[in-house]
């Protein structure tokens, strides 16, 4: 897929993914009618999520490249030479960000009494720690999970999705344990509130400097791989 291709496919999956997690909101708080404050609710929440994150993880394999997270694209980015990361800096990350926007507006207008997105209820330097933290686990982890399982889509989107949902839980009650700037911006736009001190810093400069600690340590500790060893890896996906 060209350029061009990618970069629509960003805007549709950034788009879809903040509807995404609105709907399983509304499927099991409100059509399904359990509490928020119930476990058996929660759990079902999470299946659902897990179910949510296979959905994308196939619509990104069926657009051959799409994102819907700036931190997947940067990464990707880093390491994809100097053309690619341009391209992802001023172009890719962007789109995702007016897409996860897009996407809100959109929310808003169907569902006007809907929440107002994820909240910092920590001290700001405490919630950049915290975003930091996660982002770099999840970003070791699917340079990782590239690495080491080769082909298997299943066991790849079902490592990485437990991983992050259990990332989100331990972040959600501090920061919202996003990991993901786009979705963020775009409900810190409807608010108003997307060139506060509190939003760059925790959820875009924080995430930011994580990944690019995490490329570099991913990359120190495990040496790239060379032609011959991603022969095999090409011939099973």
């Amino acid at each position: 897929m060209g350029r061009i291709g990618i970069v629509v496919s960003d805007l549709v999956l950034s788009f879809m993914w903040t509807w995404a997690g609105v709907l399983v909101n509304i499927l099991v708080h409100g059509v399904l009618g359990f509490s928020r404050k119930d476990t058996t609710g929660e759990i079902v929440r999470y299946l659902f999520s897990v179910i949510s994150m296979f959905v994308f993880a196939f619509l990104q394999k069926l657009s051959k490249g799409g994102l819907y997270n700036p931190l997947t694209a940067l990464a990707a980015g880093v390491t994809g030479g100097f053309s690619n990361f341009i391209f992802t800096v001023l172009v890719r990350i962007p789109v995702e960000v007016i897409g996860s926007i897009l996407g809100v507006k959109h929310i808003i207008h169907v569902f006007p009494e809907i929440g107002k997105g994820p909240k910092l209820n920590v001290a700001i330097h405490h919630g950049a720690l915290t975003e930091g933290i996660l982002t770099f686990f999840i970003v070791m982890l699917s340079l990782g999970l590239a690495r080491k399982i080769p082909g298997s889509f299943f066991m790849k989107t079902w490592i990485g999705s437990i991983a992050k949902l259990t990332l989100h839980v331990l972040g959600a009650d501090l920061t919202g344990g996003c990991m993901n700037p786009a979705a963020v911006m775009g409900w810190a736009y409807a608010r108003g509130e997307h060139i506060t001190q509190e939003h760059l810093l925790v959820y875009w400069l924080g995430p930011i400097k994580a990944t690019l600690l995490a490329v570099w340590f991913f990359n120190v500790v495990f040496k790239p791989l060379t032609k011959e060893e991603e022969k095999p890896k090409a011939k099973t996906d």
